[in-house]
């Protein structure tokens, strides 16, 4: 699932400052699930838009729709007669929505309300942690799938390195090495052999794992038992 966040209420409002007519666009798809993007959302920002431009004696006329998705043409053409009405779309979608929408409507600013942080699996509400990079290059079938690019700080597709301790990784304890659990998944399946598999090297950025906790979201504590 691609998981999102919102951008700082005050880049939001800059971007707008010059904005009269502006229709916010909710995503109903993955931003929604993460809590980000999806009717709710929308309608949260936009109240918290409108009385901002009101104490600014700047106010907007500021309205709302949630599309099923914004990257789908398909559920665009909600917007066909409309979008041309406004000074601005604000999309509280992925980047790629935002793309979309933008494409469309090229002669009405598409401005963004979201971060992409990446895909990430559901862990609970709210909570959701990084396990693809989305890099073309998909070792799963061999690494008992375990993504190394993502799960591994330094991205290595030939592990483990040195850095690996009693299963944690050397930048921090809370970083399991991904390459102990490929080796103890690999194992368990017979397939050890894999290990021994070169895969030419990659240059990464950026590689540790990213977890995004949703505002007023926490992760579980932990059962003792």
């Amino acid at each position: 699932m691609i998981v999102g966040k919102r951008k700082p209420f005050d880049e939001i409002k800059s971007m707008l400052a010059n904005a009269e007519k502006i229709l916010t666009v909710g995503c109903g798809t993955c931003v929604a699930v993460c809590l980000a993007g999806g009717e709710k959302e929308v309608a949260v920002l936009n109240a918290e838009l409108e009385m901002a431009r009101k104490l600014d004696n700047n106010p907007a006329q500021i309205e709302a729709v949630t599309l099923e998705r914004q990257c789908d043409r398909e559920y665009l053409a909600e917007l066909d007669n409309k979008a041309g009405q406004y000074d601005a779309l604000l999309s509280m979608a992925c980047g790629v929505g935002v793309q979309f929408l933008a494409e469309r409507f090229p002669e009405t600013p598409v401005l963004p309300a979201l971060d992409t942080s990446g895909l990430a699996v559901n862990q609970d509400i709210g909570w959701y942690e990084e396990r693809c990079r989305s890099c073309e290059r998909c070792v799963l079938g061999i690494t008992g799938g375990i993504c190394p690019v993502t799960m591994c700080a330094k991205g290595l597709y030939n592990g483990p390195c040195g850095g690996t301790n009693s299963g944690k990784c050397e930048i921090s304890q809370e970083q399991p090495c991904a390459w102990y659990q490929i080796h103890e998944r690999l194992s368990k399946q017979k397939r050890l052999d894999n290990m021994k598999k070169v895969h030419p090297p990659a240059e990464w950025l950026d590689q540790t794992p990213r977890t995004l906790l949703q505002p007023g979201y926490k992760k579980p504590e932990k059962s003792e038992s």
